[in-house]
């Protein structure tokens, strides 16, 4: 079965025909962070740091997940530490938080207000390590796996959770 494939960054219009509960394949350049690098992220947009480590959020993806040997596989998304920067990351210019588990009505509403998605994307570590094209460390190395990581995809598929206000939880 053929899914539409999104290309990231993502512009309004992309975002505005999004449904809940679509499958649709992602492709472009997604960043890849979880807890312990998300509030340095923030940390970094607050001071305007973002662009010397060439990361440009506009219209962007981050995909709650660490960059390990194995692989890359979605990780709760629902943790303090993540949705906790959803606000901040979003005002920043993400468009589309990738990860799994259900996120609080709040957000959900905040994501409305800017125009961004939630989508949810199945535990597949291996299937996702076979989508990814290419891999850079972009911010703060020191945490190994958990650093912020620039990816290149091609066709990652996932399934639009939250989009408009509405949510499939």
């Amino acid at each position: 079965m053929e899914f539409r494939t999104i290309t990231a960054p993502f512009t309004d219009e992309v975002l505005k025909s999004l449904k809940v509960g679509e499958i649709v394949n992602v492709s472009g350049k997604i960043y890849a962070a979880r807890d312990a690098v998300l509030p340095k992220m923030v940390k970094m947009i607050e001071d305007g740091t973002l662009a010397e480590n060439g990361i440009d959020l506009q219209g962007g993806v981050i995909f709650h997940t660490a960059v390990s040997p194995a692989g890359v596989g979605p990780t709760s998304s629902n943790k303090l530490e993540i949705e906790g920067t959803m606000p901040e990351m979003t005002k920043a210019g993400i468009r589309m938080h990738l990860g799994k588990g259900e996120l609080k009505k709040e957000t959900i509403e905040m994501f409305k207000e800017y125009g961004a998605v939630y989508a949810v994307i199945a535990p597949v570590t291996a299937l996702l390590n076979s989508k990814v094209i290419s891999k850079k460390c972009v911010a703060h190395p020191e945490l190994g796996m958990e650093a912020c990581y620039e990816l290149i995809v091609d066709k990652f598929p996932c399934i639009i959770a939250a989009a408009h206000g509405e949510s499939m939880f």
